[in-house]
């Protein structure tokens, strides 16, 4: 077995990095990742310096891990802003890290990439050697690999890595028949209010429609595009993603995306993008050239688990943030990473830290589940279904 490290995914046969096992996880796709690098969304501008370590016999790609060495914390969501102020005041450089992520996207899947047909195991702890000699040698604070899927974390823990929680919003199937059979199974002062949120927006004089594949066209993906910086100049910020990648990714990836847009007289007003792989449906952006009641919650939620429900999806990922969500039938799901830090007094008070933040979550966590959406047995017995 050979061990190279690439500076570009172009230097990679895209038949041998998709030939590595990723399951329903569309953000560490060939394509995907390269889009990043043609867009400029990573490189020494952005601090998202891209190596691929690469696990070789011969031809064949045998594991692989996506890593980038990064002069700041943005676009990860697993935020370790504080860390990095500690270390500078007290005199020491938190900067640079070594991160394994798909940049910008804060969706748990895959980080230790291997070829079904090797030894998952062997060679899932060789990588991870392989990623802490690299940050030895070329430098760095430590080495974070986020959104790191559960059936992972036995490995990263062998390794010595500290394992943090966090959580997001996720969507699940239960078999429902219908959008109507889903809204039957959440508490009625949640039923109501989804229903007339739905209603006024049924009111709007807009039409909403759900594109795919090849009804993805240059006009839908340019308006998706306007719609996604629009957002982040309300926020005051610039955005992540370029033209350029929005660009690629069509091209690319179109059979993955789903686009949900809104359109007035002739004119797309606002839109969400989402991506579709086996299963599983991410929500990623969503965006508006004119502010409507309770379009947000139309296009990000109530239509995409509409769409898992017509096409026997899974689950709906809806991404960082939003507490929102767990009004609208998303439950909270403990998301995972794991960590390396160098330096032996900040690798004890990190890891103190990391032990009372767990406690904090499983706290939120439990009241959360207690206090979600969805009706409970007793409450089925009580109240007899009912259709607004």
């Amino acid at each position: 077995m050979e061990w190279k490290i690439h500076r570009s995914l172009q230097e990679i046969p895209r038949e041998a990095w998709d030939a590595l096992a990723m399951g329903d996880f569309p953000f560490a796709e060939y394509d995907y990742l390269l889009a990043m690098e043609l867009g400029a969304c990573v490189g020494a501008g952005p601090g998202w310096i891209p190596s691929y370590l690469g696990a070789w016999e011969g031809a064949r790609l045998l594991g692989a891990s996506f890593l980038y060495q990064k002069d700041n914390s943005h676009g990860e969501f697993i935020f370790d802003f504080g860390w990095a102020r500690a270390y500078h005041e007290h005199g020491l450089n938190y900067y640079p890290k070594w991160v394994s992520a798909s940049p910008f996207t804060p969706v748990t899947g895959p980080k230790l990439l291997i070829h079904p047909r090797a030894d998952r195991e062997a060679l899932g702890h060789a990588l991870l050697e392989r990623a802490l000699e690299l940050r030895r040698h070329e430098g760095g604070s430590g080495l974070h690999y986020l959104y790191i899927a559960e059936d992972e974390i036995p490995t990263f823990r062998d390794c010595g890595a500290m394992i943090r929680h966090s959580y997001q919003f996720e969507w699940r199937n239960a078999g429902y028949r219908d959008f109507q059979d889903f809204l039957e199974g959440l508490r009625r002062k949640r039923r109501l209010q989804v229903a007339r949120e739905r209603r006024r927006v049924a009111e709007l004089p807009v039409e909403i429609v759900a594109l795919t594949g090849a009804e993805i066209e240059g006009e839908h993906l340019s308006a998706m595009y306007g719609f996604y910086v629009a957002t982040f100049h309300k926020k005051l910020c610039s955005p992540y993603l370029s033209r350029r990648f929005f660009e690629e990714v069509h091209a690319r990836m179109r059979e993955r995306m789903v686009l949900i847009l809104a359109k007035r007289g002739g004119e797309w007003v606002a839109g969400s993008i989402n991506y579709r792989k086996g299963a599983a449906l991410y929500g990623r952006y969503w965006g508006c050239a004119e502010e409507y009641r309770n379009l947000h919650f139309e296009l990000c939620y109530y239509r995409t688990i509409e769409y898992a429900i017509r096409h026997g999806l899974a689950r709906v990922d809806a991404g960082a943030g939003g507490s929102h969500k767990m009004l609208r039938g998303f439950r909270p799901e403990l998301t995972y990473s794991a960590h390396w830090i160098e330096h032996p007094g900040f690798r004890e008070g990190i890891r103190h830290f990391l032990e009372k933040e767990k406690a904090f979550i499983a706290e939120e966590l439990a009241y959360a589940r207690e206090h979600d959406s969805f009706r409970r047995s007793a409450e089925r017995e009580a109240e007899a279904p009912e259709r607004e």
